[in-house]
């Protein structure tokens, strides 16, 4: 019976306890609710350019004139690069497996050179941009088919 009468209370204990509005008085997580949340990639930082701009632009095939979606990828690059203008980045040209290493080395800069010449037009310091040309060297895509191909004909821009 004692049992009974212990185990019913403890109930009635535990449901209390439950039933308790736990105000902030400020005393025990001050800190924590003075600290903001921060939820997604680091401001500034290659993941929000990957993520809220894009960090590369496509070529069509031996070309390396910009296309309508790579002039508005890089109109947001150009606006975040405002936004942020500690940051530094490297644009990166690069091309599909075909044709000599040579020819390939020469359009990856091209691509480059486009992409940075279009940031800087739209007021990008030059000082902020490098470039670099891999050629065929740095596939973003494995394949030898169109849909391999047109993924590796890119301009890739990365935080430096």
């Amino acid at each position: 019976m004692r049992l009974k009468v212990v185990a019913a209370l403890g109930m009635v204990a535990l449901l209390s306890a439950c039933a308790h509005d736990n105000a902030n008085t400020g005393a025990s997580n001050s800190a924590a609710s003075t600290q903001p949340t921060i939820s997604g990639p680091v401001p500034g930082s290659e993941a929000d350019l990957v993520a809220n701009v894009g960090d590369r632009v496509f070529y069509d095939l031996n070309k390396s004139g910009l296309r309508d979606d790579a002039k508005d990828t890089l109109q947001k690059q150009a606006d975040w690069l405002a936004k942020y203008p500690q940051v530094n980045v490297e644009v990166a040209g690069n091309c599909d497996d075909r044709g000599t290493e040579e020819y390939n080395i020469a359009l990856g800069q091209r691509r480059a050179n486009a992409a940075r010449d279009y940031l800087v037009a739209k007021g990008v310091a030059s000082s902020r941009i490098s470039t670099i040309s891999y050629g065929k060297d740095r596939p973003t895509a494995l394949g030898d088919d169109e849909d391999a191909w047109a993924q590796n004909r890119n301009a890739i821009t990365s935080v430096k």
